[in-house]
């Protein structure tokens, strides 16, 4: 009885494991049984005969299960079934049923059930059958590749595979479209030329159909297609030449073959001739891609010298071949697709050349189109008005973008390659859209990465009309003052907030610092001094403002000062200018508290400043948005969003942004979204980069990661 009592605990841990690998069998059958069901076939194919273990080629009756012109000469007419769950060795097995299980679910969750399955299963037939007839026809020609291959046997899905992504590029925005039909392009072109095996020529049939039917397979499931190519699309399309031909020359050198065009073996030199190679490519593919001039230029020489090479050599041979003379060009035909290869990318490069105007460095150091000042930001700012954040626009740490009617300004902050912009554009109303499409274009230009920080919806959505996307960042959090009153329950600790600062003899006075006496300034910036101090953590910038800022007269700053000249807190106000050059409302900024001091001394702050601002005509008062925290009713989390949250959470116990969000909400405010704006998902890598620079500017890597850990 012992014994027994002692096994069960094990029985038991034993359970849950099964347990829980059987949900997630349920979860894939649910959601992808297709590929579910295919991989589980190839994967029980393998473990029943073996072949998991041991090569199929060296089971004898590999030719009965083989496809290939040979097993259908013979009658095996099942073969196209049967191969499709084996794998050549058990080495390929991981690319094959991994491979299809990758491939062919992303298009089961884009397509649905039945399309991915008709798409793969069409164009595994497609693929067999055109290498068949393809193969039939040209081994009567005597050409050496295509007699091998017709003698050969294939197993696998991939061909079907193959074909299931390129059709699911339809569905696919812009430019996640590109980046995958050229990934594929790359794959197809570099195997079937410079490998050449029976299933790379498969592999080519099938991907050709999947490309040119999945417009009409996958009608109504994806954008419409787009119009003329972006700057973007020249760039990737420039970057994936210089791709092919690099890849190509490792290729040559790594895995010598009998291809298409000939024997390849030691075609392209030594290691050193590949490093070199790789370098130059490296060199441009940096350089195109962020749409460099200078890169441009060396691309369209270089380009250039390998088609008058090509061009020379070609008129060599047209000469010796009219005088009768002997000539023998080794390896002719890599020669040939080589300089092929070099004369479409010069076609790309001189069709596109408007997409590689970015300067150098030093050219960039001077300006960037569209640039303007300080002086004028803040006076289009109170001319036309603007939003709760629209004052950190004037900060002297943002560069501006002038839009060309000279209305408009964006200001942003470039970092790590990224340019930041602040805010919703400043400019006369319906001016957003245009303001955002030429920020982008300008941004493009000078080779940087654009993207819009903290925007209001209406900015978020004018953006989504040139594909952008976003994602919910903070929350601005909002009073509004005509109707404020601080009575009934919930404002219970705003009241005993305020009748505590009377009994203590702490008095209110709103003032602009600027005008303040030199030593109410110091005090003000010991406190902000001994905030940071205590916390033992960099100060922030970008959206959070400190006592320089405050300093601006016309900014506002609230004081809470005892009958000794104790100062026990401050809270910086920054205007909300309306049309015309009046504020409408303040947004709150700095919030600093003497930590021996009364402690509730904040909610007096505010409630003050609120009930001073509405005997101002003021009609609206921003608590601003804690970065990275929203409210519990914002609704569930989804993709970046979550990756957003878990951020939020790991820097909660450093800043306590949600704390924060908490304490605002003592306030009773209402609540409004602000955004991150990009062009793809692609970016946020940077994007993420670029803000953790621009709100630690001053903080080396080593201290960001001390923190983290701490």
């Amino acid at each position: 009885m012992a014994e027994q009592t002692r096994r069960a605990p094990t029985t038991t841990r034993s359970a849950g494991p099964a347990r829980a690998g059987r949900e997630r069998l349920a979860v894939l059958l649910r959601r992808l049984p297709f590929t579910t069901v295919v991989v589980a076939l190839m994967l029980a194919a393998g473990i029943g005969t073996g072949s998991l273990w041991h090569p199929v080629t060296d089971r004898p009756w590999y030719p009965l299960a083989g496809y290939g012109i040979p097993a259908l000469a013979d009658g095996y007419l099942w073969t196209p079934v049967t191969a499709a769950f084996f794998a050549l060795t058990p080495l390929y097995y991981l690319p094959m049923a991994g491979g299809f299980a990758v491939l062919v679910g992303f298009a089961e969750c884009r397509l649905g059930t039945r399309r991915a399955a008709l798409v793969t299963i069409g164009g595994q037939l497609v693929g067999l059958v055109g290498a068949t007839l393809l193969l039939l026809a040209l081994r009567g020609t005597g050409w050496a590749w295509a007699v091998l291959l017709a003698g050969q046997l294939d197993v696998g899905f991939s061909a079907g595979a193959l074909a299931a992504v390129a059709a699911t590029s339809a569905v696919l925005r812009s430019p996640w479209r590109l980046r995958l039909r050229l990934a594929l392009g790359i794959y197809l072109l570099v195997s079937i030329l410079y490998v050449g095996s029976l299933a790379d020529l498969e592999h080519l049939i099938a991907g050709v159909a999947g490309l040119l039917a999945g417009g009409t397979l996958t009608r109504n499931l994806g954008p419409p297609p787009g119009g003329r190519a972006s700057r973007r699309e020249w760039r990737l399309l420039a970057v994936a030449g210089v791709a092919v031909i690099a890849v190509g020359t490792v290729v040559v050198w790594l895995v010598p073959s009998e291809g298409p065009l000939g024997a390849t073996a030691g075609a392209d030199g030594s290691l050193l001739d590949v490093l070199i190679t790789l370098i130059l490519a490296a060199l441009l593919v940096n350089g195109l891609r962020r749409g460099r001039r200078a890169a441009w230029w060396w691309g369209v020489v270089i380009a250039g010298l390998n088609v008058l090479l090509g061009v020379a050599v070609g008129v060599l041979a047209a000469v010796a071949v009219a005088l009768d003379l002997p000539y023998q060009i080794e390896g002719a035909a890599l020669f040939v697709v080589d300089r092929l290869f070099w004369a479409a990318l010069l076609v790309v490069l001189v069709a596109g050349r408007h997409a590689f105007q970015t300067p150098g460095r030093r050219r960039r150091r001077r300006g960037v189109p569209g640039a303007t000042d300080r002086d004028t930001a803040t006076a289009l700012l109170i001319e036309h008005g603007g939003g709760t954040l629209s004052w950190m626009a004037t900060w002297p740490d943002n560069a501006w973008f002038r839009t060309a009617d000279g209305d408009s300004i964006v200001a942003y902050q470039a970092h790590a390659g990224v340019a930041i912009g602040l805010g919703d554009p400043i400019g006369p109303s319906g001016s957003q859209p245009g303001a955002v499409a030429e920020f982008a274009r300008m941004t493009e230009r000078s080779g940087l990465v654009p993207c819009l920080f903290s925007v209001t919806t209406p900015v978020a959505t004018a953006a989504s009309g040139l594909g952008w996307q976003h994602v919910q960042v903070a929350e601005d959090t909002l009073i509004d003052l005509p109707d404020l009153e601080f009575v009934g329950k919930p404002w219970q600790n705003v009241r005993s907030a305020l009748n505590r600062a009377a009994k203590e003899g702490v008095e209110f006075r709103l003032a602009a610092l600027a005008d303040e006496p030199w030593s109410l300034v110091e005090r003000v910036r010991g406190l902000a001094e001994e905030w940071v101090g205590d916390k033992g953590l960099p100060e922030m910038g970008f959206t959070l403002g400190g006592v320089d800022e405050a300093l601006d007269p016309r900014v506002r700053v609230a004081l809470a000062q005892d009958a000794a000249g104790t100062l026990h807190g401050v809270t910086s106000w920054l205007p909300i200018y309306g049309p015309g050059g009046h504020p409408r409302g303040w947004t709150l900024d700095l919030m600093l508290r003497r930590h021996d001091g009364f402690r509730a001394v904040v909610e007096f702050l505010i409630a003050r400043s609120c009930q001073a601002f509405r005997a101002d005509g003021a009609a609206v008062v921003s608590l601003s948005g804690a970065p990275l925290a929203r409210s519990g009713d914002a609704g569930e989390a989804a993709g970046v969003q979550r990756v957003l949250d878990g951020l939020g959470t790991a820097l909660e116990p450093l800043y306590g942004f949600g704390s924060l969000h908490a304490f605002k909400a003592k306030f009773r405010p209402r609540y409004e979204p602000l955004h991150l704006t990009y062009r793809d998902e692609g970016d946020l890598a940077r994007i993420g980069i670029a803000l953790t620079r621009a709100y630690l500017p001053d903080t080396p890597v080593r201290e960001l990661l001390r923190l983290t850990r701490a």
